[in-house]
């Protein structure tokens, strides 16, 4: 694990934090130099009436922009690269993007191919991009997947049905205005799902073997606000408190996995979301006290503080008594978020068990995880899910 002289780097964006952050967009936008915005969002965003104000800010600062919305769940490959041809053509030279992650992923990569050649897949891998973006505005309306803040940037290989992660400083955003309020028309379903996303990013940050002292201040904290409030927030998604508290522990999360990585929860789950264009955070909820199971005896000292956290009571109970309140704790997270035990896929076949392994086995998370599994180790994971 982390000794303190060894060299760490912590990169975080400026962020405005608080009700009615979005409404800043317009101001932040012009002291970037926004002249004309490509604005990043989906249907979804545009239905829910968030996008209306936005714009309307963008206006009056005589910001000019196009809007580019034909963005699904796990945002595709191709998506990226029609994005990029409407910057291109529109004249852009500012993104904005609005919305979960899906949105700013895909922002991220119109970001990458604005500045750089080729197609986005090329850019796969850890620090593959070499011209930084113009300047990137978030807006998140989610509390999970953190994009608004990490540096990493996930995407469907339609080519593959795999997913790909790019991570650099580069896709870092400018600016991230993190406004509670946007949380107000989130689904149950899908509140519970990047609840759970969020919390597993704090949970794998933690034990992470690229962890710090400074990561290790904001998963404790993500963990502490996610696993106290989650329950009573997914039924009471109308109390700004509550919002508030699924919000900020999503951001610690996100400080926290964006610079010490992720595990095996994500790499198995990249693989399954790719190949069967699952909810992300729903197949990390399924998956992570399976391998909170199988990590446990590597790093079994902070899977204890991870309980402390979780304010249970392990102060004198063996490791295999720790790690079973843990898995008890986690299971009633998952139910009560109303997330199924297993995935809801027909006709897998133990090829197929073993493609998933495979990718998940080339998955740039899987390096972070405390221990890097054999190919049969994930494929008995999987058989546990489906």
């Amino acid at each position: 694990m982390y000794d303190e002289l060894e060299l760490r780097k912590f990169v975080v964006p400026e962020f405005v934090y608080g009700l009615d952050a979005r409404l800043l967009v317009g101001k932040c936008a012009k002291n970037l130099g926004a002249r004309k915005a490509l604005v990043v969002t989906d249907p979804g965003i545009i239905e829910a009436g968030w996008l209306d104000e936005i714009l309307s800010e963008l206006d009056s600062y005589n910001i000019k922009y196009v809007v580019f919305s034909d963005i699904s769940p796990n945002p595709r490959d191709y998506q990226v690269m029609a994005g990029v041809k409407v910057f291109n053509s529109e004249n852009c030279n500012f993104i904005l993007a609005v919305g979960g992650g899906s949105p700013m992923d895909c922002a991220k990569g119109i970001g990458i191919l604005s500045t750089n050649s080729g197609n986005i897949l090329d850019y796969e891998g850890v620090d593959m991009v070499t011209t930084p973006g113009p300047p990137l505005i978030c807006i998140p309306t989610t509390a999970g997947s953190s994009a608004d803040i990490s540096q990493f940037a996930i995407l469907l290989n339609t080519k593959r049905n795999a997913k790909i992660a790019i991570i650099s400083k580069t896709v870092v955003p400018d600016i991230a205005l993190i406004d509670p309020w946007t949380l107000s028309t989130m689904s149950p379903h899908l509140a519970a799902c990047t609840a759970m996303d969020a919390l597993t990013h704090a949970i794998e940050a933690y034990v992470s073997n690229a962890q710090s002292a400074i990561s290790d201040v904001h998963a404790i904290e993500a963990i502490r606000l996610l696993a106290s409030y989650m329950i009573p927030a997914l039924s009471n998604l109308d109390d700004i408190n509550m919002l508030s508290k699924l919000m900020l522990g999503s951001l610690h999360a996100g400080m926290a996995f964006s610079n010490a990585s992720l595990g095996l929860v994500h790499a198995m789950a990249h693989s399954l979301g790719g190949r069967y264009d699952l909810p992300h955070g729903e197949c990390n909820a399924i998956l992570l006290e399976h391998v909170v199971a199988f990590n446990y005896k590597y790093s079994p000292s902070r899977f204890r503080q991870i309980a402390s956290a979780m304010d249970l009571n392990t102060l004198t109970s063996s490791d295999a008594e720790v790690l079973e309140i843990l898995i008890e704790k986690l299971r009633f997270l998952r139910e009560g978020a109303n997330i199924p035990a297993k995935i809801k896929c027909h006709g897998i076949t133990s090829q197929d068990i073993s493609i998933l392994a495979g990718n998940a086995l080339n998955d740039p998370c899987m390096v972070t995880n405390p221990v890097f599994p054999s190919k049969r180790d994930v494929e008995v994971l999987y058989e546990k899910i489906i």
